[in-house]
């Protein structure tokens, strides 16, 4: 390897960039010196030759040794605190002082040159050397301040604990069952085409008077709302904010008031445009939209007439607690309404004016400024979602865990969230997943990736509020692809997913300030585990009372095919049949999902589908073996459905996992699938509805066949 080349390496490793990876099958792919370039590059740091890398790489290491502190310490309690420190050789006697959250102080003088020589570097007229100092390791947990010869350099210290939040009944070793839903699916005679924060609460109740201990839905982070039909939960406008769709508008405390809104729905159009949605197959996601916008401007002239102070100080209070990303997220939703103007489509924001394609420039400023009410209403909408979520979750809160939320990955490039932390996103490139058997090209997910140098010299403030929204309200909380805590799958922009590579994340800093939030909030974490995982992976987030989430369809026994026992599941885990990506239970059963895969030319020809067709009908004899093994059913390959699902439920229950969860999906008997990966137009993603209604649930015999099937879990410990 020449010198040139050794310096590539050192700055990719330097930066984060792995030299590659153990794939799926065991193989390993190294990262090419190309993808190496294109990723710093993405990260801001220039090595388009060797020359370049050199020069970066000297610029990296003099900016260390330059900055006195480091711009954040994460620190586990009741471990040593050590903090480094680089100044210039006796600098003399010095203090520190250290502001805990709780508002006291704790101070002490030092000699630097008494603290542990690190190493040292000669930089101008006097060596520069890196000493280590010792705080007490009896700090509580929280956000500190700690200076150093005060005034002079500033640094947060994080203290968290080592382990997430558990209820009590969890470490207890009590086993629980749950349902999981995507609310937009649900259908009731109340709601307007869309499942809303009523429809979530009425569901708790059904759940809980049922024995169920959580619901869990999807992500209901903020759409593009001149864009509704951009509908995947998993790639939203701003994941820290909520989806306004989810209002309940008869709900609103000013509708029983607003003479104007009640005559608007009880008119005939309105009317029959509301009976249509409510009774569609699919969400209609930009009509419901219209509809709902309707009437909510109605509101908000009303809430603002009226003036009633309680309602007033509570939206002042939200939005002082939600700060400057409700603020930045609001004036991007006006800006977007504003450059739209009368056309069908909206501009990309990069497509604005350049002194709006900032939210820091004067320009848009005085735009909010201008702008104020409108900025207010987006304001007032957030409010009014998050205070229904709340009153909804009150429904769980006799439930051990009650409301089970998920995190996406990531948001979309031309969303709020992306257009608010420019600075902390790496550019032209996206995330994804390496190739393997589930998709042999790999995937890219065209979501923008924190750039995890800018993240740590944020001070991870971006990052703490997304875990605090997310757990708003919230008693559990599923990180959606969890690995990008420890490292993420980069691809250039313009190359095959093949052609990317894993880029790590400070793990340690990330998964502490989670444990944090988690105990603050009371919020038990679930990492979406799938995929090329490694093991160490799954030893840590065990190790940091993180639940691992296992598909009842991908538990395979070590080297074989053959489904994994029941008792094998660990005992931290949630046990589920499928999610929102794989065919529903009876798709999968009847090949439903391979027939359609066809139909949409994701498998190509009819001896790829006969192979398929194969494969599948294996798995089904697995599937039977394990259930037989159990005793669960008899051996017959002509299995009525109505028993399979009873037995396949009665297998979740009888696994080790803690949390066993039913989806509502399988409940009503659904075939057509949420989502079908690797798709955009060929098939109507995210809008399918459910046959079955809230009402109709309690009495559904298959929800009570599961229910029995899931009620008895204790005894199986």
């Amino acid at each position: 390897m020449s010198e040139d080349s050794q310096a590539l390496a050192a700055l990719a490793a330097k930066c984060g960039i792995e030299s590659g990876f153990h794939d799926i099958s065991g193989r390993y792919r190294e990262t090419s010196a190309e993808t190496k370039r294109l990723l710093l590059g993405a990260m801001g740091v220039p090595a388009q030759c060797e020359a370049q890398a050199t020069a970066s790489l000297n610029e990296l290491e003099r900016e260390e040794w330059t900055e006195g502190l480091p711009p954040v310490l994460v620190a586990f309690a009741g471990r040593p605190v050590l903090i480094e420190i680089i100044l210039r050789d006796n600098p003399g006697d010095l203090s520190w002082k250290l502001s805990l959250e709780s508002g006291e102080f704790r101070s002490d003088h030092f000699s630097f040159t008494d603290l542990p020589l690190v190493t040292q570097r000669g930089c101008g007229p006097r060596n520069l050397q890196k000493r280590t100092l010792s705080l007490p390791s009896d700090l509580p947990w929280g956000y500190h301040a700690f200076e150093l010869d005060p005034g002079r350099y500033q640094m947060p210290l994080i203290v968290t604990p080592e382990q997430s939040w558990l209820p009590s009944d969890v470490t207890n070793g009590i086993k629980f069952w749950g349902l999981a839903a995507q609310l937009y699916l649900l259908r009731s005679n109340a709601n307007w085409g869309i499942g809303d924060f009523s429809d979530l609460r009425i569901l708790l109740n059904i759940a809980s008077t049922s024995g169920a201990q959580l619901v869990g839905i999807n992500p209901i982070h903020s759409i593009f709302l001149t864009d509704p039909e951009q509908a995947s939960p998993y790639s939203a406008s701003h994941r820290s904010l909520s989806n306004i769709l989810y209002i309940d508008v008869a709900a609103i405390p000013e509708f029983a008031n607003c003479e104007q809104a009640r005559k608007l729905i009880t008119s005939e159009d309105f009317a029959k445009e509301l009976a249509e949605y409510r009774g569609g197959h699919y969400v209609e996601y930009g009509k419901v939209a219209n509809l709902k916008l309707r009437v909510l401007r109605l509101l908000f002239a009303e809430w603002q007439s009226r003036q009633e102070q309680h309602r007033r100080r509570s939206f002042e209070q939200f939005r002082q607690i939600r700060g400057e990303y409700l603020n930045r997220a609001c004036i991007f939703e006006t800006l977007a309404q504003h450059f739209r103007g009368d056309r069908a489509s909206t501009p990309l924001w990069r497509q604005w004016p350049i002194p709006f394609q900032s939210p820091e420039t004067i320009e848009v400023q005085q735009f909010a400024t201008a702008h104020d009410k409108e900025v207010e209403f987006y304001a007032w909408l957030q409010w009014l979602a998050d205070e229904q979520l709340k009153e909804a979750a009150k429904a769980g809160q006799d439930m051990s865990i009650g409301l089970y939320g998920d995190l996406a990955v990531g948001s979309h490039p031309d969303g709020a969230e992306s257009w608010s932390n420019q600075k902390l996103l790496a550019a032209g490139v996206s995330i994804g997943a390496p190739p393997d058997p589930f998709s042999w090209h790999g995937q890219n997910w065209g979501l923008p990736p924190y750039n995890p140098r800018a993240l740590r010299r944020s001070r991870y403030a971006a990052f703490i509020d997304l875990i605090r929204a997310n757990m708003r309200h919230r008693g559990a909380l599923r990180v959606d692809h969890a690995m990008a805590l420890e490292h993420l799958y980069w691809v250039p922009e313009g190359h095959s997913a093949a052609d990317g590579a894993y880029v790590r994340y400070p793990f340690d800093d990330l998964l502490g300030i989670v444990s944090l939030e988690s105990h603050r909030n009371q919020c038990l974490i679930i990492a979406e585990d799938l995929g090329t995982v490694p093991e160490e992976f799954r030893r840590r987030i065990a190790e940091a009372k993180i639940l691992s989430y296992r598909v009842l369809l991908f538990e395979r026994a070590a080297g074989t095919q053959s489904f994994l026992p029941p008792m094998d599941y660990p005992k931290l885990s949630i046990a589920v049949a499928g999610n929102h990506d794989l065919p529903t239970l009876r798709a999968w059963w009847e090949a439903d999902d391979l027939k359609l895969k066809a139909e949409i030319r994701l498998i190509q020809d009819s001896d790829a589908l006969e192979r398929e067709r194969r494969n599948r009908e294996h798995e089904r004899w697995q599937l039977l073996e394990a259930l037989r093994a159990e005793g669960l059913v008899s051996y017959d390959r002509n299995i009525e459905w109505e028993e399979l699902i009873a037995a396949i439920h009665r297998y979740l229950s009888r696994t080790g996992s803690i949390l066993a969860v039913a989806q509502l999906d399988d409940i009503a008997g659904e075939i057509d699938p949420v989502n079908i990966p690797g798709t955009i137009s060929e098939y109507p993603n995210w809008r399918r509805r459910l046959s079955l209604t809230l009402e109709q649930l309690p009495t559904n015999s298959r929800f009570n066949t599961i229910k029995n099937a899931f009620s008895d879990r204790h005894k199986h410990e």
